[in-house]
This record gives C-alpha cells, structure tokens and sequence, in this order.
C-alpha cells in the first residue's frame, strides 16, 4: 500500500499522484476531462440559443436545476478531481466491478446533490433579481455592487478560509469518513464533500448574477479561478487578492453598466 502523505497541517493541496498509480491516475483523469468536456460543450449549446438576461429566463425550476448540473459538473469537477479520485481509489481497495462503479456513483451524487440544493437557492435569487430589474431597471447597478460587494468581504472572511482548506486537504475529513456505517456511506462522503465546496464557492457563483447565468466567458472565468483556488499552492493568497479586486468592481458597477450584462434586460439595452 502507498504512503498517504496528510496535508492538512499546512494547507497544501492534496497529491493524487502519491495516492495512485500513474496508469490508473491518467485514467482516472481522462475520464472526468470527457464528462467536464461534455458538460461544457452542453452548457456553450443552452447559452447560444437562451443568450444573457436578467432573472431565470423563463425556466421553470425542474429545467434549471438540470442546467445548473451541467454547469455545475462543467465548473467542478476539475477542481473536486483529486479528492474523489482518492476516494475511488480507496472503494478499489474495498470493492470491485459493478459494487465499485455504484460506490462511486453514489459519491458523485452526493457531491451534486449539495450543489442541487443551492441551485434551488439560486433560482430563487434569480427569480427575485430579475423581477426587481423588470420593475425598475436601475435596480440593477445597486444589485451588481451588492453582489460584488458580498462576494469580495466572503472571499476575505473567516468562513472562506476554513471551507478552502478542507477543499485544498480534505486527507484527514476522508480518513475519519472511513469510520462511517457503510449502508449509503459514500453518498454521505459525498454530500460532506459538496456542502465544504458550497460553502467555499457560493460567493463566487453569487458573481453570475450581475455577470449573467449563461454568460460563457463569466463562466470559465469563475471555474478558473476556482481550480487555481484549490489546487494551486498560492490558491490561499489568489483567493484574498481576488476578493479586494471583487470589492474594487462593486464601487466600479455603480457607474459602469457594462460591468453588469446579466442585470441589463433587452429593453434596457435597447
């Protein structure tokens, strides 16, 4: 068996490639790069015929949630890569075949249905942002700041560091998760996972919101950062750094319109 190297003491990510074997590792990976891949090119598809608006563009609850996983699976699985692949590779060591295939299932659920539960949440922001722009269009500078605003002071708060450093080494949190009952362990495993990086991230979905849901190149921008967050050794400081920027552009949108495509309604653009 490998050494497991802990890396909870001084915050650095965790190394999957000191927990799998080379081969099983670029397996592992190509895997989720397909599904990301497939998600993305799904996401790109729904944003060229929806466009970016204000609110929840028509959809109806039920078809949101099924785009906000895609978007959800295109943005986080890059990042959640390492742990659910240390996760799977200790359901190998346990497990195989088909037994294998739904643990890891059930893991992948878990972690999305985390994510599900604050896309209801966000439909609901959505749903209440749109309607207060059709009402009154000029609402929408003083959203944009607000969501700037809370997303910058979350980027800089206590709570976005303590949810970023399980994130960036949940090695102990996936040891003591070994302890559980096994009936729906690693949907729970899962789920534990996906409320840590909820909470880490909500801050910076909250950013879609002035930048427009379907807006592609918000998007990627936001899972950019959110990879180099986690997985890269100077994530802590980015995140920090990113959070002032987020607080310059929360005065900025105040007086600049172009700062805010997902507030402005067509009549407004027009």
């Amino acid at each position: 068996m490998r050494t497991i190297q802990r890396r909870s003491t001084n915050g650095r990510p965790l190394r999957t490639g000191a927990l799998l074997p080379v081969r099983e590792l670029a397996v592992a990976w190509s895997l989720l790069v397909v599904i990301a891949a497939l998600s993305w090119a799904l996401t790109v598809g729904q944003a060229r015929d929806m466009g970016v608006e204000p609110g929840t563009m028509g959809m109806a609850l039920p078809l949101f949630l099924l785009l906000w996983l895609a978007m959800m699976a295109a943005m986080m699985l890059p990042s959640v890569a390492p742990v659910a692949l240390t996760w799977a590779k200790g359901i190998a060591r346990q497990s195989s075949g088909a037994t294998r295939a739904l643990r890891t299932t059930e893991f992948l659920g878990g972690y999305l249905l985390a994510w599900t539960a604050f896309g209801v949440l966000a439909y609901g922001g959505l749903a209440l942002t749109g309607a207060l722009v059709d009402r009154n269009p000029d609402a929408g500078r003083w959203i944009g700041a607000a969501a700037f605003a809370l997303a910058g002071l979350y980027q800089l708060g206590p709570l976005k560091d303590i949810c970023l450093r399980h994130c960036r080494s949940p090695m102990a949190q996936l040891m003591r998760y070994a302890s559980y009952r096994p009936r729906l362990r690693d949907l729970r495993v899962g789920l534990h996972h996906g409320a840590y990086c909820v909470g880490c991230c909500w801050a910076l979905m909250v950013l879609l919101v002035p930048l427009g849901v379907m807006n592609i190149a918000a998007m990627a921008g936001v899972a950019s950062l959110i990879f180099l967050e986690k997985l890269w050794y100077r994530g802590p400081q980015l995140a920090r750094l990113a959070g002032v920027a987020f607080l310059v552009l929360a005065v900025l949108a105040l007086f600049q319109d172009w700062l805010l495509p997902g507030l402005r309604s067509p009549m407004t653009s027009m």
